[in-house]
């Protein structure tokens, strides 16, 4: 059987590196991430597996490190993508610094697209490809008060956004032989946010959120929460909120308690 190749982000440890140690079997790899070091140790340990290994040293919060990355995939052999890299950034907004937010910006949001927009060519001509983004269930997050939630407005306007686009791009290509899914994990035991997970008693391990992301594929499925059941009765419900909002709000005139406001 032939090998084709997958491009993994963040692959130095965690998600990342448990997608590549799960891919190794029958595909090559381009493992990306910042830590050079970390990525040669993996590499040498899934070479030893029988995988041909391109280590790519990368900081994605740069424009640099997006510019290296999309430079590869414009190769156009690379025949899945796993944009996984992502970083938290917890703290109220106000005492984020200004420095901090285009970055952790660009490496949440803008990272996947651009990586997403350099690789769909060359799938698109090879009539082959998968594309997978990591999001997060803090994605759906936005209204919920639970006060075990992070301080994170603006880690949810990135992984929000990641999770919009994945999904209006899997309805853009449905025609195509292209796959789309975007994976939503709930906490991890990583070294994610200096790793406080390992330290939670329901946190996920990064090997089942890969293998469930890989175990979705198969199904076909679009969105993947790796710890819910009943997904498609959720999802079913959020498309049908969803519906309600675009289909009733979209009218030329005021719903009724603003003209009612007035009086």
């Amino acid at each position: 059987m032939t090998r084709t190749i997958a491009l993994i982000t963040g692959a130095s440890s965690g998600i990342g590196a448990a997608y590549a140690r799960l891919l190794a079997d029958d595909r090559d790899l381009i493992l990306v991430a910042r830590r050079a070091d970390r990525l040669a140790d993996l590499a040498d340990e899934l070479r030893a597996n029988g995988a041909a290994v391109e280590v790519l040293p990368a900081d994605l919060m740069t424009r640099e490190g997006i510019a290296a990355v999309t430079d590869r995939l414009a190769a156009g052999d690379v025949r899945m993508l796993i944009s996984n890299a992502g970083a938290g950034g917890y703290a109220p907004l106000a005492d984020v610094e200004s420095a901090d937010i285009d970055g952790l910006l660009t490496l949440n949001a803008v990272a996947p697209v651009r990586l997403v927009h350099a690789a769909l060519p060359g799938m698109l001509a090879a009539g082959e490809g998968t594309i997978v983004t990591v999001a997060s269930l803090l994605a759906f997050s936005a209204g919920s008060a639970d006060p075990r939630a992070p301080r994170r407005t603006l880690y949810v306007a990135a992984k929000a956004a990641t999770l919009g686009f994945t999904r209006t791009l899997a309805g853009e290509l449905a025609d195509t032989p292209v796959r789309v899914q975007v994976v939503c994990p709930g906490v991890v035991a990583t070294d994610w946010n200096s790793g406080a997970g390992r330290n939670i008693p329901w946190a996920m391990s990064p090997e089942d959120v890969a293998s469930a992301g890989l175990a979705g594929l198969r199904l076909g499925e679009t969105v993947c929460v790796p710890g819910l059941e009943g997904q498609d009765a959720a999802l079913d419900a959020l498309l049908a909120a969803e519906t309600a909002f675009v289909a009733g709000g979209n009218r030329p005139t005021l719903a009724a308690r603003y003209t009612d406001s007035r009086a």
